[in-house]
């Protein structure tokens, strides 16, 4: 018996003898290692995903989209209206269902109801346009110094309080943390490819419409001058606008 021991150590004495054991363990080291390694590839997908949750990205890029033309109505008193918008694009988004008109009844603080009774602040739309934004004139303004501009701009543009500050609230957010953009507020460029119809027709039109641009540093450009007609009547107000590039 230990002959024929001594003689299967010789036979084997270069090779490596594993007991069941040893295997086990080394199937069981392998199955933890490989589940490590998934727990590993799924908390880096966690954590980019969540990286990009936070932010938010600009829906404009290279679209050429109109983003959130939103148009108030302050009759004199309650009254029916029609809104008819003939736009050189797509629409594709309208609240309340756009079929080419909207039909509400408007009361002067600019509750809008529509035939089923529900109310609204105003009527929105979007659209990719077809039209090309002028930048002739306008502003170059730091992005840290985009809300004090805005309150500027808005209120020489016709716009009250509560309507600036939905502006600003939408338009912040994409604006302040480039560098500077170049800002024009469009006129005949943008109201000439986006005509209204309003029945009955408005006394007061005010229509404004931002179209940007970031900039890694300033421009020279010719400023614009801002006005806004007296509100007198029944007054329609629309803001809006387009990040470009």
């Amino acid at each position: 018996m230990i002959g024929k021991s001594i003689q299967y150590f010789r036979k084997n004495r270069n090779k490596t003898v594993v007991f069941p054991s040893e295997k086990q363990n080394d199937r069981k080291g392998e199955i933890v290692m490989k589940k490590g390694i998934a727990l590993l590839l799924a908390g880096i997908l966690l954590c980019t995903a969540l990286a990009g949750c936070g932010r938010r990205e600009e829906p404009y890029g290279e679209e050429p989209l109109d983003a959130k033309p939103v148009i108030y109505l302050y009759p004199e008193r309650e009254t029916p209206v029609t809104v008819a918008l003939d736009y050189d694009g797509e629409i594709t988004a309208a609240y309340p269902a756009f079929d080419g008109l909207w039909q509400v009844t408007a009361a002067p603080d600019g509750t809008l109801t529509d035939a089923r009774g529900v109310t609204y602040n105003y009527l929105y739309w979007e659209g990719l346009r077809e039209w090309q934004p002028d930048f002739s004139r306008g502003f170059v303004v730091a992005g840290e110094d985009t809300a004090s501009f805005l309150e500027g701009a808005l209120a020489q543009l016709g716009l009250t309080r509560r309507e600036a500050n939905e502006f600003i609230v939408y338009w912040l957010p994409l604006l302040q943390d480039s560098p500077y953009n170049l800002i024009a507020f469009q006129t005949e460029a943008y109201t000439d490819h986006a005509a209204l119809t309003v029945t009955p027709e408005p006394d007061t039109v005010i229509r404004v419409f931002m179209a940007s641009k970031a900039l890694e540093a300033p421009v020279q450009i010719a400023p614009q001058s801002l006005s806004a007609p007296d509100r007198e009547g029944f007054v329609l107000v629309e803001w809006g606008g387009a990040r470009i590039g």
